[in-house]
């Protein structure tokens, strides 16, 4: 049994995290961010569990959106297994907080929370296609770099946690590619959706938000709309043109993208809650230049 819930970050259907029964007992994929913990507190005792029944939390990445409150399971008790390139972070996220806190700055605190460190002896690194098994479920890491080189796609049966790297789709509407900098990488991510697609599952499972059945459909318009955001940025950079600069024009044009998929008002606000178009205009910048010192290089 798996259960999606809804943290309710800032609008219902941004974050979820996931609880997987097992005959171990429970399991959490992804934890939200520490700011929302007392709904996920909440959520678990909707289901009849406290955070002290959890010993094993997934998580695919270390932003804070996803493993913001990891930190907290791991004081209740519980392993967290992270990518082996998000390790040191969870170990000591002083770092990681500091370059969050100079982006976001008196609203790091309530829009994230609190991130602590996690003891060694419950922090677990993972490589690629290992298998970890709790009770009757196996749960498979897939490294899957592109939106962060950290990421991790778990795969338990035939349905796969896909973090970000399967995009953003909330409530029926458009799939569209989450780009904050500093790892955006194209190239990486369309190899990483060939992963989920070798894979052949029946069902994916996005943090932001929920589950997808036709899959296919779903990875193909990811990938279209990722290369068609590349592109359109493209010229920007070329341009030498900055980030505050390009972010209104930006945000109109995956506004209008929204709008023409049919959402309304309201749900292009849920989208841009989820997945903010600046953090994208950073993001995608910084690819361009990397790409472009990279070729320079060659």
């Amino acid at each position: 049994m798996i259960h999606t819930l809804d943290l309710e970050f800032q609008v219902k259907q941004a974050i979820a995290a996931f609880v997987i029964e097992t005959s171990e007992g429970p399991v959490l994929v992804e934890t939200g961010p520490h700011s929302v913990l007392p709904r996920l507190k909440s959520e678990l005792d909707r289901l009849g569990y406290k955070m002290e029944d959890f010993k094993h939390v997934f998580l695919s990445h270390i932003h804070f959106d996803h493993a913001g409150a990891a930190w907290a399971f791991a004081q209740a008790g519980a392993k967290v297994y992270v990518h082996p390139r998000g390790y040191k972070h969870l170990l000591d996220p002083t770092r990681l907080y500091g370059s969050a806190k100079r982006i976001y700055g008196d609203m790091m605190e309530s829009l994230w929370g609190l991130m602590e460190a996690i003891p060694e002896h419950l922090l677990e690194a993972v490589e690629d296609e290992r298998e970890i098994t709790v009770g009757d479920s196996t749960f498979k890491a897939w490294h899957t770099p592109g939106h962060a080189s950290h990421h991790i796609a778990w795969q338990v049966g035939d349905v796969i946690f896909s973090g970000d790297v399967a995009g953003c789709k909330i409530d029926g509407g458009p799939v569209v590619p989450p780009c904050p900098p500093p790892d955006i990488n194209v190239e990486q991510w369309v190899d990483s959706i060939n992963i989920l697609r070798a894979q052949n599952p029946k069902r994916l499972y996005l943090t932001h938000f929920g589950p997808i059945d036709n899959v296919e459909e779903h990875l193909t318009e990811l990938e279209n709309i990722l290369q068609d955001w590349a592109n359109w940025m493209k010229p920007h950079y070329d341009a030498g043109r900055k980030a505050p600069e390009v972010v209104p024009e930006f945000q109109a044009y995956a506004h209008q993208q929204l709008i023409a998929a049919g959402l309304d008002e309201e749900g292009a606000a849920r989208y841009e809650a989820a997945n903010p178009s600046y953090m994208s205009v950073a993001g995608l910048l910084r690819y361009w230049h990397k790409k472009t010192e990279a070729a320079k290089e060659a």
